[in-house]
């Protein structure tokens, strides 16, 4: 991590989640959040984490969750994101449901956009969103996470997918 940049804190984006009224957490595990988010969420009381063996998994869970009136988010890197792409393809966009996904973009680069970056997975997976039709979020710095519950809300409320980008990797303290 750059000094001169500003963290992405783990805390401020639970804090976000739990704003956000999000019951379960969803996930494998994972490299890019970890340490400062995943270990955590694993903690917390407020949050109930389930883990998968596979990315794809989370998309049927988050969609049953959601007709309990629960809600999800699905942590995932991104080349998960690519693995679970005909999950997400259907669940997300074809039936409409509240899919929220948090993608770590392990490896991008701090000093370029990740449509720039050197690592072909995290360069395409902004397209691949704009493709999909599912709008999304960059999560570079605590200030950033405030976007985190009014997209999860309007997610909800409109019965459509939403996609946070973690552009770095969040810290513990």
């Amino acid at each position: 991590m750059d000094e001169a940049e500003p963290p992405l804190h783990g805390a401020a984006i639970i804090a976000a989640l739990k704003q956000a009224r999000i019951d379960y957490v969803l996930s494998v595990p994972d490299l890019h959040t970890s340490q400062g988010l995943l270990k955590p969420i694993a903690a917390d009381p407020d949050l109930k984490l389930i883990r998968v063996c596979k990315e794809d998994e989370t998309l049927g869970i988050s969609a049953g969750l959601s007709y309990g009136d629960k809600r999800a988010l699905i942590l995932i890197q991104y080349t998960g994101f690519l693995y679970a792409m005909n999950a997400i393809r259907a669940m997300a966009c074809e039936h409409s449901m509240p899919i929220c996904l948090m993608i770590g973009l392990l490896g991008k680069e701090p000093d370029r956009p990740s449509r720039e970056s050197a690592r072909f997975g995290v360069r395409i997976v902004e397209p691949m969103l704009d493709v999909l039709g599912i709008p999304y979020r960059r999560i570079a710095r605590d200030e950033d996470v405030q976007v985190i519950a009014p997209g999860v809300e309007d997610a909800y409320a409109r019965s459509k997918p939403i996609a946070f980008l973690i552009e770095r990797r969040p810290v513990h303290a």
